[in-house]
């Protein structure tokens, strides 16, 4: 109770840490959801300028990073067995982690290569477990990082202007509704990520083939 609490008190005191801590759990093991996180930020950062947009999503950025730092190196150094004991194990079902969705990681990982650390930080679901995998094949760091960075950059922009966008719209009165509505938004959003992710990873094995 007392980590929820301590959650609970980051995100009523929103600031460049808060955020940057926040994000890195959010991109950890621990199930927690970045609309809850950035979009307020970009709110606060319209309405009384307290914050600066395009930082928001630079320290968001950052921890999204380190959060899937940690998953890729517990990966690469715990080794398969390991993980999928932690998923089964009381700990991880806490963390709502088990040996389905850690295997759904994977397979996605194996479908789609290197790009999936990029299209995964796109997808609601597959966002926090896609470094497991990375760290599981011994992913190039650079290219991890670099993936991770762009993936996780882009969802964070897209974040943060939703919720400056938010903040013009009348009736958006509480944090609840906000958050309310962002996540109506984000849903959609990744909807739309995973079809463009076939339609990439599709076009990318249609070229392979034709050079074969």
């Amino acid at each position: 109770m007392e980590s929820v609490a301590f959650i609970q008190w980051c995100l009523d005191h929103l600031n460049y840490w808060t955020i940057t801590l926040l994000m890195t759990i959010e991109s950890s093991f621990i199930p927690f959801p970045s609309e809850v996180v950035i979009p307020p930020a970009a709110y606060k950062a319209a309405v009384n300028e307290e914050l600066n947009i395009y930082l928001v999503v630079l320290f968001a950025t950052i921890g999204a990073n380190i959060g899937a730092l940690i998953n890729y190196f517990l990966a690469k150094w715990l080794g398969r067995p390991i993980i999928y004991k932690f998923a089964n194990s009381r700990i991880g079902h806490m963390c709502l982690i088990d040996e389905a969705k850690v295997h759904h990681a994977e397979v996605y990982f194996d479908q789609h290569g290197a790009l999936s650390t990029f299209i995964g930080r796109l997808i609601p679901a597959v966002r926090q477990l896609i470094s497991i995998p990375a760290g599981l094949a011994k992913m190039k760091l650079s290219t991890f990082l670099i993936y991770t960075t762009l993936g996780a950059g882009l969802w964070n922009t897209i974040l943060a202007i939703i919720g400056y966008y938010l903040s013009t719209v009348p009736g958006i009165e509480s944090e609840e509704q906000l958050i309310a509505k962002v996540t109506e938004y984000s849903h959609e959003i990744g909807y739309c990520f995973i079809a463009i992710g076939v339609f990439i990873v599709g076009f990318l094995a249609y070229k392979a083939l034709k050079k074969k």
